[in-house]
């Protein structure tokens, strides 16, 4: 784990990849979508292969918010079911896919992604396009990747408004991107506008799209990441909270208590599964 003087933390690769890059990401079902069960370091050298071949691809990054959304919404559902990759970026989905025969599976977070492919991409020539936020804040994070990492190649910063694109516009910044080089666009438009909106347009954009929701405020430190010790635990929904309580409780209360019925309830099954199974042996 790579430590900078702003207390950046980056997980690297390993030189020996348990699977290969070429494999088809494992996916196990979390509450009725698919959460892909691969270590941290596999799932970034996967990106990083598709980009430097300009595939088309969609990373979602899923937290209990967004499986509740899938669940209670078919057509996000959909999305997820449709996406290349649903990285588990809460700890109860790592907790979920560990119980579920993923013993080892470790967080792939979008803050983590996001340091780690600026610091990777550059090693294999491959540009970041950031979509969406607002101007203040890419500005502060072109002033940080400058300083932080120096090497990164930026394809090109892009705020987006708030309201829907129109049809024009959306061929505008499809162009824009295609034009630009891009192997990686990492799309902040929150959840789950953002995912609708690479659904929307994986194999007209040659790159890969990752939905990074808050990671851009973030890492621009207009908001803080909480430390290591608390993400590792499950509780960096909380230090959220505190830092945006406003905007977060009704989220929060809504969504954590019917991801923890319905986890329990699926549990169970698998257990009383489990447990038929083992009588029919007998």
């Amino acid at each position: 784990m790579l430590t900078t003087n702003n207390q950046i933390q980056v997980q690297s690769l390993s030189p020996s990849l348990e699977f290969a890059a070429s494999k088809i990401p494992t996916k196990i079902d979390v509450i009725g979508s698919p959460v892909t069960a691969l270590p941290f370091e596999v799932q970034i050298n996967m990106i990083l292969e598709w980009a430097m071949s300009k595939i088309s691809k969609v990373v979602c990054v899923a937290n209990t918010h967004m499986l509740v959304e899938a669940y209670w919404h078919p057509d996000f559902s959909s999305v997820l079911k449709n996406a290349d990759i649903v990285t588990p970026d809460g700890m109860p989905l790592v907790w979920m896919l560990r119980l579920m025969g993923a013993g080892t599976q470790n967080r792939v977070a979008g803050m983590d992604i996001l340091l780690s492919l600026c610091r990777l991409a550059p090693l294999r020539d491959i540009h970041l396009f950031f979509l969406g936020s607002e101007i203040r804040i890419l500005e502060k994070m072109r002033y940080k990747l400058e300083r932080v990492f120096p090497n990164v190649k930026i394809a090109g910063m892009e705020p987006l408004p708030f309201r829907p694109l129109t049809f024009t516009e959306n061929e505008a910044i499809i162009k824009k991107i295609n034009d630009s080089g891009a192997g990686i666009v990492l799309v902040a438009l929150g959840c789950p506008k953002q995912e609708y909106w690479m659904n929307q347009n994986k194999d007209k954009i040659q790159a890969v799209m990752i939905g990074l929701g808050g990671a851009f405020p973030v890492f621009a430190e207009s908001h803080k990441r909480a430390p290591y010790w608390i993400r590792h635990l499950g509780g960096e929904w909380f230090y959220r909270l505190i830092q945006e309580p406003l905007r977060l409780f009704r989220r929060y209360s809504t969504t954590i208590p019917v991801f923890i019925w319905l986890a329990l309830k699926q549990l169970l099954n698998l257990a009383l599964v489990k447990g038929e199974q083992r009588e029919n042996v007998r």
